[in-house]
């Protein structure tokens, strides 16, 4: 069964940090393009940040831009999002998706168009409250 699961989410504090992880289970996520993806309650889907197969390709969304970090290990199949400097409005749950072959824009980055995805994960709850 072909599986994604994300963890690491949890409840930190304005300025705080949390690392969450994507990982596979049933294929190896060599070949996919990955993207994280967060929903806040009452707003919209919005693909924060993806990473190409190889790595060699990230995108992150202007809301996100200097304070998330996208990367990968395909060794350990496993791929991670480092947040930084969290604001109440990072206040979502994340999830991850695949896709395969590399989902990539017209400028050949990876895309950050969520409906492109195939396989999601159930997703992991990041709130940030003082």
């Amino acid at each position: 069964q072909l599986q994604l699961v994300e963890s690491g989410g949890g409840l930190v504090h304005p300025g705080g940090s949390l690392r969450l992880s994507c990982a596979a289970s049933g294929f190896t996520l060599d070949s996919y393009s990955i993207l994280w993806v967060r929903q806040a309650p009452g707003k919209e889907r919005e693909g924060v940040s993806c990473i190409s197969s190889s790595g060699g390709s990230t995108n992150y969304a202007d809301s996100v831009k200097g304070r998330f970090t996208i990367s990968r290990d395909n060794d350990k199949n496993t791929v991670y999002l480092q947040i930084n400097s969290l604001k109440p409005e990072d206040t979502a749950v994340y999830y991850c998706a695949a896709g395969t072959p590399d989902i990539t824009t017209v400028q050949a980055m990876c895309s950050r168009t969520w409906e492109r995805y195939d396989f999601w994960g159930q997703g992991t709850q990041v709130t940030v409250s003082s």
